[in-house]
């Protein structure tokens, strides 16, 4: 969090000039989802003093509580050790701690005068040499009723140094705030879209503290020098919501491919669609009966490298279409897609088109500009050196011009399922020697079960607590990841 002790350097000291940055894979190497409350990754710090910043709460692990998957720290106005409000404050420190990786939550911060809800990092050597020689990355600060957030970090240079960014923002719901952070720089990001960064390659500007292991901070602070000392508290009690905490670092060499396949049945919402039963390879159902200017969008569908991805759809047209793609709900525009004629409504056919995104995630819309065509599923594919060189072959004519298999076998039986009734999930696991993890989560995208196996087939009615509702069934192997709608009655 901002600290008052500041001393402002030139833009010469803090940013070396443009740095290269080179494609990144991420894998993931911790992640905290609260699906069965806070882990054991976290310990809480606790007590009033106003935390260097003349804060006026007392934090006790009291005010964090988990329901419904969701992390919730409340601040309320209540008097403990001498403070008049009561808030929470969680640390990783000694248990998680990370040198470099993508940092990212998702997050619904509160708005009102002297509300402080920050996620961010501190160096582990804290307690050794102080602060701010330990370091401190911002990944998200608000204050008060404010429509932007702030990303900062904090070292020392002769003394207090920082060089911080922000962005504007409509805050009324979550939005995934993260931070890639190498060798060379820090970048800020804000659903994927990059607002900040900031050089640290070979030190520059004394940024030796941003080369050493960091741990990770959750919490909302009421008042402080930055938002000011005063406090409406008609909007106590206040809550900071988090649906997750996720970790990911570089792996090295070549790494296969990740392609999601998502069923297109599997909407979040829609405008106009109906469903009817495919003939195409693997069942199921398909989206029918599209008109000019009908929709569907797929919630949380995760990019988590930014680059060239590819992105395939199965349909069919006996006349011709065509669709076209964006994110969240169009503000971004991926382009359009023609859709052959292929002789009739269940003559299936794959097309596809490659755009680059940002690192995030996002909810996924299919448009029709044109009607008349049905739609099976859509494959999303991050592209590698050597799937460029396969489209181009394809492009020519080659032998690369074939689809790419999806091999991973999954069905949800049956489907819509009645309370009480039992729920099988059969599958095909192309390699049997590495397990399947399979994550059912709600409407609002909180996962409510997961499980990681080697087993063909699954009873989820006994393994899950599924009340009435639309979920999404999703199962990952190492390479290939596969989304099915669940409706349960």
């Amino acid at each position: 969090m901002k600290n008052t002790l500041t001393k402002l350097l030139g833009a010469a000291l803090c940013l070396a000039g443009p740095v290269a940055v080179q494609a990144q894979t991420y894998q993931q190497v911790w992640a905290d989802e609260f699906t069965n409350g806070i882990s054991s990754s976290w310990k809480f710090e606790t007590g009033g003093g106003g935390w260097g910043n003349n804060e006026k709460q007392y934090y006790q692990a009291a005010n964090a509580t988990v329901a419904n998957g969701i992390l919730q720290i409340t601040a309320r106005k209540q008097t403990v050790g001498g403070m008049p409000y009561t808030s929470a404050r969680m640390i990783t420190k000694g248990i998680k701690e990370f040198t470099y990786g993508k940092m990212e939550a998702r997050i619904k911060v509160p708005l009102g005068q002297g509300l402080w809800p920050a996620f961010w990092m501190l160096g582990g050597n804290i307690d050794q040499v102080s602060w701010p020689r330990c370091g401190e990355i911002d990944i998200m600060e608000h204050i008060n009723s404010e429509n932007k957030i702030y990303g900062t970090p904090h070292w020392d240079s002769n003394g207090h140094a920082e060089y911080g960014g922000n962005t504007s923002l409509d805050l009324s719901g979550y939005h995934v705030y993260s931070v890639e952070w190498d060798a060379s720089a820090i970048r800020w990001f804000v659903d994927g879209v990059k607002y900040h960064e900031m050089s640290i390659l070979n030190n520059v500007g004394s940024t030796e503290e941003f080369h050493r292991p960091f741990f990770l901070l959750l919490n909302l602070a009421v008042a402080g020098n930055w938002p000011g000392q005063t406090v409406d508290e008609s909007k106590l009690p206040a809550t900071m919501y988090v649906d997750y905490v996720r970790v990911y670092q570089k792996t090295g060499g070549t790494t296969t491919p990740t392609s999601t396949t998502i069923q297109a049945e599997s909407y979040g919402s829609m405008n106009g669609v109906q469903l009817e039963n495919t003939t195409d390879t693997g069942g199921g159902q398909n989206v029918a009966y599209i008109d000019a200017g009908d929709w569907m969008a797929y919630n949380n569908v995760s990019f988590p490298t930014s680059g060239a991805y590819k992105i395939e759809y199965r349909v069919a047209s006996p006349s011709g279409a065509t669709l076209s793609s964006d994110l969240n709900a169009g503000s971004t525009q991926l382009g359009n897609v023609s859709i052959p004629a292929t002789g009739g409504w269940q003559n299936w056919t794959t097309v596809s088109q490659t755009v680059n995104v940002n690192a995030g995630t996002y909810n996924f819309g299919v448009f029709a500009q044109t009607g008349g065509w049905n739609f099976n599923w859509l494959r999303i594919t991050k592209v590698t050196t050597a799937t460029l060189s396969a489209a181009a072959t394809a492009k020519d004519g080659g032998a690369a011009a074939a689809t790419l298999p999806t091999s991973l076998g999954v069905e949800v039986y049956p489907n819509p399922r009645a309370a009480g009734t039992p729920l099988l999930l059969r599958l095909q696991n192309p390699d049997p020697t590495t397990p399947l993890t399979v994550r059912v989560t709600n409407a609002n995208g909180q996962q409510v079960w997961q499980q990681t196996t080697s087993e063909s087939t699954l009873d989820l009615g006994k393994k899950a607590t599924l009340p009435s509702g639309v979920y999404m069934v999703q199962v990952s192997s190492a390479t290939e990841k596969v989304v099915k709608k669940l409706v349960v009655l």
